[in-house]
């Protein structure tokens, strides 16, 4: 962990201006690692990948039960429930995340993956962020069909 303040709490606690650049880079892939890739996503991204030869997968087809021929760029790659269940583990793991920080378990878990996080990219603003999630709330619903509601206490 960045140092022995005390990350869980009421998001009071902790400010981006609190901490340096580096510390906030470390916690956000270490976190990134435990609540988001070492999940179900692992198990949908395992298996066979088709094989291209454009670089584009444009030039794959799925066949599927029925005999539908669907070009790869078309296909859903898991259905709704799939998304659903990888959602719920993964706010799940966030909460737990931030619930346990500062724990002594938690600390040696963060020590342990903090080593493989930093071998991934430095962070950066994601471009269009505020817009794209604007837009899906506009239009009422958020990733896969699920509504969108404003933050905070139901």
């Amino acid at each position: 962990m960045p140092d022995d303040r005390d990350w869980a709490g009421n998001g009071d606690d902790i400010r981006m201006d609190d901490l340096d650049e580096m510390d906030w880079a470390d916690w956000l892939r270490v976190m990134t690692v435990l609540c988001v890739r070492n999940t179900r996503l692992e198990d949908i991204h395992a298996g066979k990948a088709p094989v291209t030869k454009t670089g584009d997968f444009s030039d794959v087809i799925v066949v599927d039960a029925d005999g539908r021929r669907i070009p790869w760029s078309e296909v859903s790659h898991f259905g709704d429930e799939t998304m659903k269940e990888l959602m719920r583990e993964i706010v799940n793991r966030l909460y737990t995340f931030h619930a346990k920080a500062g724990e002594p378990e938690f600390d040696y878990i963060y020590e342990r993956w903090l080593p493989v996080a930093r071998r991934w990219d430095f962070p950066t603003l994601a471009k269009g962020f505020l817009t794209t999630s604007e837009s899906r709330a506009t239009r009422g619903k958020g990733a896969s069909g699920f509504v969108a509601t404003k933050c905070g206490k139901p």
